[in-house]
């Protein structure tokens, strides 16, 4: 992905792009598969920008459960609102594959020096416009998790996904225990659920390939 083709960089020019650069914030750094980007419990100053592969953001708690938040791919920004507010990480950053992500000092980008620069109200629009965002993001997820039951929590997640790709079939990002842990389920109650599903006529799938089958009302 080119950078200036990244939601963060929408509008910048490339010489408003180089002047950033000249501020010493930015760097790249390369991640194996499972690799940690950032840990709960981490102070940072950066924030992450996905330029290939995709990233996984995940909780686990006290006891072990781990919960994925959400999954990020090329172009996608992670660890704002931490960088921003200065809060310990509250969830673990990794590597969903190999990737390469651009680190972004916004302690240093957004230093009241840089004001006068023609990119910083640019960035700080890009900025709200990507929390934003992500705040939806983070409502769907709640959507997804309401249900009581799995196949509730199957069919809002997955009807969801028909209306984002605007096709009643599509390819979901997660694997059957990455599934399992964004809809925090367990993985053997979800795949039961979903075989029992497509016997029933309402979906079929193979790995990460859905189609929902639209049933005939009487």
């Amino acid at each position: 992905m080119k950078i200036l083709e990244i939601p963060l960089f929408r509008e910048i020019q490339a010489c408003e792009f180089a002047e950033m650069e000249h501020q010493h914030c930015m760097r790249r750094q390369k991640y194996e598969k499972t690799e940690q980007i950032f840990r709960a419990g981490d102070h940072i100053e950066e924030i992450g920008i996905v330029l290939s592969g995709s990233v996984i953001i995940e909780n686990i708690d006290f006891w072990g459960h781990k919960s994925i938040l959400s999954y990020l791919g090329p172009g996608q920004v992670f660890a704002e609102t931490y960088a921003l507010c200065r809060e310990p990480m509250m969830v673990d950053v990794l590597s969903a594959e190999l990737s390469e992500v651009l680190f972004l000092n916004l302690q240093v980008l957004l230093d009241q020096k840089n004001r006068g620069h023609s990119w910083y109200l640019k960035i700080l629009h890009n900025l709200l416009q990507i929390s934003v965002h992500k705040n939806l993001m983070l409502s769907h997820r709640i959507f997804c998790t309401t249900p009581k039951n799995v196949r509730g929590r199957l069919l809002t997640y997955l009807s969801a996904q028909a209306v984002k790709n605007g096709s009643m079939e599509f390819t979901i990002p997660f694997t059957r225990q990455q599934m399992a842990d964004y809809l925090n389920l367990d993985r053997s109650a979800l795949s039961k659920e979903l075989c029992r599903m497509r016997d029933e006529g309402l979906l079929t799938f193979y790995k990460n390939r859905f189609t929902l089958i639209q049933l005939n009302q009487p």
